[in-house]
């Protein structure tokens, strides 16, 4: 990171933002309603949902996901004038599936 690699770092924040989406709780359509106010939870973090505790497959499976992510999308741009972007996407993909080895 040091070197300022601009593929890894935009790899691996885009990827550390799919995980943390992923672990993100679901909100059921209960808890979206309201509720009468002497019914609403009271206190410091009262409202707040516990997160999802994702395991070693789950994580190895977004992070291949996310390096499929920018593979397909090197190989649909076939344009010369995106020589630069198809060679960034597969440096990005080749960051992530050295997490996987």
């Amino acid at each position: 990171m040091r070197a300022r690699d601009k593929a890894a770092v935009s790899a691996l924040r885009a990827t550390l933002a799919a995980l943390d989406n992923a672990e993100a709780a679901p909100v059921g359509e209960a808890e979206s309603r309201g509720v009468a106010l002497e019914e609403s939870p009271v206190g410091a973090g009262a409202t707040e949902a516990a997160r999802r505790e994702l395991s070693e497959c789950g994580v190895a499976e977004i992070v291949r996901a996310e390096a499929t992510e920018r593979l397909d999308a090197a190989r649909q741009l076939s344009s010369p004038a995106h020589a630069d972007r198809v060679a960034r996407l597969r440096a990005e993909a080749a960051v992530l599936l050295r997490f996987l080895d």
